[in-house]
C-alpha cells in the first residue's frame, strides 16, 4: 500500500515516522512521498526519509506515484483543501483531528467520499489510547463525565482555540461513551496568552440524562490528560498519559451485625500496550485494506465537530453578556 503524508509539522513528523516503522516492519505499507510548502521542513523530511517532498498537492498528483492512501496533518484550516483534492485523486485518507473547520466543509468531505467509495479516518487519536480500548467493551451506562485536559502553552496550533485542539478529543470520547443525542450546553473561555480562546469550561447534558463537565487549558502549568465518569453502582477513571484504568465498584457485603452493608472492590483491568498513532494508523491501513468502515467514521468526526462549534458560539454569547467582548471566540468584537 503507497502512502503519503501531507504536512511535515509537528503532526506530520510524526506521521511520517509511524508510517516508516511500519514499512521497516513489513506491514505491506510504503511511505513513498511527502507534501509541505515550508523549504526547511521539506528538505529535513526528504533527508531523514529519502523520499520526494513535494510543495504543493497539484505538484504530488502530477507525479503520478501511483498512490493509495494518504495521512492529512496540515492546519486545520487547510483540511479541506487539501483532503478534498486528495479524495479527487481516488485516495482513502485519515484526516487529523478536527475533520475540517466548519460544517460545511466536513459535509462536503464526507459527500465527496460517499460519492468515490473513499475512506475518510478522522484522527481522533485518543479513541485508540490503550486505556480507552480496555474500557470501552466494558461500558455498562455512564451518566456523569469529568473531563481534564490541560497543557503548557505552545506556539503550535493557533489557527484554533482550545476547544478544536484539545478539547475536541475528550468530546469525541464523550458522544461515543454516552451514545445520546446532546440536549443542552453551557460554556465560558478566554483568551489569555494567544488571539483565540485558550482555557474553556464546558457542561454538556445529553437526551438521556447523561451529563458531562468538560475543562481544557493549553495555559496550565501542569499537563493533565484525565477522563472520570460514573455508572450505577461503578466509577472509572482513565488516564490518558498513562494508559491507566481505575474501576471501584460498590458491592453488598456483610458488616460485623450481620447486616448487609456497602462496600467497594478495587480493580485495573489489564491495558495492552501500544501507541495510539501506531494504532490508529494501523486501524486505518486495515480498514483500507479490507473496505470496511473505519473505527473512527467521518460521521463521528463531524459530530465531534458540531459539538465543538456549538461549544464555540456559546462561549461567545456568554462573553457578550458578561461584557467581555468576544475577541476570540468566533466574533468580532
Amino acid at each position: 500500500m503507497r502512502v503519503a503524508v501531507a504536512g511535515a509539522g509537528v503532526f506530520g513528523r510524526n506521521h511520517l515516522r509511524v508510517v516508516r516503522e511500519l514499512e521497516t516492519a513489513g506491514e505491506g505499507v510504503a511511505l513513498v512521498a511527502a507534501v509541505d510548502p515550508d523549504a526547511a521542513r521539506a528538505e529535513e523530511a526528504a533527508r531523514q526519509y529519502g523520499v520526494p517532498v513535494f510543495a504543493s498537492i497539484d505538484e504530488l498528483k502530477n507525479a503520478d506515484l501511483k498512490l493509495d492512501a494518504a495521512c492529512v496533518a496540515v492546519p486545520t484550516v487547510k483540511h479541506h483543501e487539501v483532503a478534498a483534492a486528495l479524495l479527487d485523486a481516488g485516495l482513502d485518507l485519515l484526516v487529523e483531528k478536527p475533520l475540517a473547520a466548519n460544517l460545511k466543509e466536513a459535509d462536503d468531505l464526507i459527500e465527496r467520499a460517499e460519492r468515490g467509495g473513499r475512506i475518510v479516518q478522522p484522527g481522533h487519536l485518543e479513541r485508540f489510547n490503550p486505556a480507552v480500548l480496555a474500557v470501552e467493551p466494558k461500558l455498562k451506562r455512564p451518566m456523569f463525565f469529568e473531563a481534564h485536559r490541560l497543557s503548557v502553552f505552545t506556539p503550535r496550533a493557533l489557527d484554533v482555540d482550545v476547544v478544536l485542539d484539545l478539547m475536541i478529543h475528550d468530546l469525541d470520547i464523550v458522544l461515543t461513551f454516552a451514545g445520546s443525542a446532546v440536549r443542552e450546553v453551557r460554556a465560558v473561555g478566554l483568551p489569555i496568552l494567544s488571539p483565540k480562546v485558550d482555557i474553556a469550561n464546558v457542561r454538556v447534558e445529553f437526551e438521556s440524562g447523561c451529563v458531562a463537565n468538560f475543562t481544557a487549558s493549553r495555559v496550565s502549568t501542569e499537563r493533565v490528560r484525565k477522563l472520570r465518569f460514573f455508572e450505577p453502582r461503578q466509577y472509572v477513571s482513565i488516564d490518558y498519559a498513562r494508559r491507566d484504568v481505575l474501576v471501584i465498584r460498590v458491592t453488598e457485603a456483610t458488616g460485623v451485625s450481620g447486616a448487609g452493608a456497602p462496600g467497594f472492590t478495587f480493580d485495573k483491568p489489564e491495558v495492552t500496550e501500544g501507541e495510539p498513532l501506531r494504532l490508529e494508523i494501523e486501524s486505518f491501513l486495515d480498514a483500507v485494506r479490507t473496505r470496511r468502515e473505519p473505527r473512527v467514521t467521518a460521521r463521528q468526526g463531524r459530530a465531534a465537530l458540531e459539538l465543538a462549534l456549538k461549544i464555540q458560539a456559546t462561549m461567545a454569547a456568554h462573553a457578550e453578556r458578561a461584557g467581555l467582548g468576544t475577541r476570540g471566540l468566533g466574533t468580532r468584537d
